[in-house]
């Protein structure tokens, strides 16, 4: 059996510069997420409006996501990713000017909204890209051997980012004001670009280029559907995170329930993904591909009990500890979801699948979001919480009992192939 060798990814200076660009993309994404969730609820104390943010995001995110894997698998991922950033960074600067004092304040409540309403839906049209334009460069960085290495890294970065985003969103807002927080996340979109510089333009490794978009889209859609192991993974990291999100609701929480303030809503929105990064990087020196389907399905279970606990906490360090441990649990998910999707799609195409899984598991984030607001508003914010939780425990049972084989999955034996060149 081939030595298991943690750093085995960062060898490669080009995935170096690649794990840079990724720490500051989602560095500003999830710091701008944040921002604009706290200004909205600020502006209107409605837990609808903090539906309708991820709403906006999902519908582009949702629509575009397959004629966004079909350009990745045709296009040059340097280049492509070039144009997303640029995307971003317009839509950061463009928030950044309405969180302008002056500018604010001489437009009514529902035109402020409506703009804002308006960036994040631009947003979620260059999220349809980057997510998979990402997915595939990364593969292209490091040789076959180091994927599931690399995807661990990767990982952990995307949740480094997610981390300290939020944690610096909340005490940014209380010390320097929404507006110059935003010109913060603009600077880091910038910053992303500079690193991109240091990645070389990659060989197209899809030999259908010109292929007919609708024959493409149904490869794509159709290879993910008859692979068990692959649909089995997203479908149940996307109802878990449907059901089970309850990120939406954490201004509502800092601000009426536990009534923290922005410091306090920051160390809620930043704990679940300190949990995730130490999971991650934990599991690049203790692997998690023996047993994968078993682990899985614990892990999503028990961050559903989390979900549930920080629903029924009244005092903050409970909350703060459940949003914790939801993140250790969700890291497991997290690496070994990603470790799969590596290791079972083809080269010519990583665009494609990268989009199906947006699909089915990025944009449940954002119908999440909307799913927990509306609920929110129906049953009220500790009722939607537990709900939600409760339901990602009965559906990790039901999938566990109907499908065995997934049950059964072990990845270690894909790994050592993949080390040994088979």
């Amino acid at each position: 059996m081939t030595k298991n060798d943690p750093y085995e990814a960062l060898r490669y200076k080009e995935f170096n510069f690649f794990l840079l660009l990724r720490f500051a993309m989602v560095f500003a994404w999830s710091m701008q997420f944040v921002i604009i969730e706290w200004e909205v609820y600020r502006l209107t104390k409605d837990p609808l409006s903090l539906g309708i943010i991820g709403l906006m995001e999902i519908i582009p995110a949702i629509g575009m996501a397959l004629f966004a894997g079909h350009i990745v698998d045709q296009s040059e991922k340097k280049r492509l990713l070039l144009k997303c950033i640029v995307g971003f960074s317009v839509v950061s600067f463009g928030l950044f000017l309405i969180t302008v004092p002056s500018i604010n304040k001489n437009l009514e409540l529902q035109s402020v909204l409506y703009i804002i309403y308006a960036l994040v839906f631009a947003g979620g049209l260059v999220r349809a890209f980057i997510s998979p334009t990402i997915f595939s460069l990364l593969s292209l960085v490091v040789p076959k051997k180091a994927y599931a290495n690399a995807s661990t890294w990767s990982s952990s970065v995307w949740q480094m980012a997610a981390m300290v985003g939020p944690g610096v969103a909340g005490f940014s807002i209380s010390f320097i004001g929404v507006h110059w927080s935003m010109c913060l996340v603009f600077a880091f979109s910038v910053f992303s670009l500079l690193f991109l510089t240091k990645i070389e333009r990659k060989a197209i490794l899809n030999p259908k280029i010109g292929e007919p978009i609708m024959q493409s889209l149904k490869e794509g859609v159709k290879y993910v559907f008859q692979n068990k192991t692959i649909l089995g993974a997203i479908s149940l990291d996307m109802i878990a995170v449907l059901f089970g999100g309850a990120m939406a609701l954490l201004p509502i929480f800092a601000q009426d329930i536990l009534k923290v303030g922005s410091e306090g809503f920051g160390l809620l929105r930043a704990a679940p993904a300190v949990g995730s990064f130490i999971t991650m990087v934990l599991s690049a020196y203790i692997p998690l591909n023996k047993k994968a389907g078993m682990k899985l399905l614990s892990a999503v279970f028990l961050f559903g009990i989390c979900i549930i606990v920080f629903g029924l906490s009244k005092l903050f360090w409970v909350s703060v500890i459940a949003m914790f441990f939801s993140g250790i649990f969700d890291g497991v998910s997290v690496v070994i979801r990603n470790t799969i999707l590596q290791l079972h799609t083809p080269d010519n195409m990583r665009g494609r699948v990268a989009s199906v899984n947006s699909i089915f598991v990025g944009s449940s984030n954002e119908l999440g979001a909307f799913e927990s607001g509306l609920t929110a508003k129906l049953m009220g914010t500790v009722t939607a919480v537990v709900f939600g939780g409760t339901m990602t425990l009965i559906t990790v049972a039901f999938t566990g009992f109907i499908s065995p084989s997934f049950r059964n999955l072990d990845l270690a034996k894909d790994v050592e192939a993949l080390k040994n060149g088979d």
